[in-house]
């Protein structure tokens, strides 16, 4: 196969943004998810009654239980967004060519 001169083989892949961006929303991502187990460790033990962990804001069982959902849908929140930073950072690098003309994969 004939290659011509003005051929460049990498215009075909697109420059990939930075890691930076990805990398350090895997690392919010992580400290949001250590800061919801924290929060529900916290509620649990305000509600097995054992001492309050954080004074009065889980003294009552009432609080206790809004500490543990708040800590429960913010280590929720924070896997969820570590694994799609993940995913989007170990994307592999597609070429930058219509997709009809690319070989069908059934």
């Amino acid at each position: 196969m004939k290659i011509s001169d003005g051929f460049d083989a990498r215009r075909l892949r697109s420059k990939g943004p930075s890691n930076w961006r990805l990398r350090l929303a895997t690392g919010i991502a992580a400290l949001l998810a250590i800061i919801g187990v924290l929060l529900a460790v916290a509620g649990g033990a305000g509600l097995s009654g054992h001492s309050p962990a954080l004074g009065e804001l889980n003294a009552s069982p009432g609080g206790s239980a809004i500490l543990l959902v708040i800590g429960l849908l913010v280590l929720w929140f924070g896997v969820w967004l570590w694994r799609r930073s993940r995913r989007r950072m170990r994307q592999p690098l597609e070429l930058n060519i219509a997709s009809h003309l690319m070989k069908k994969h059934d």
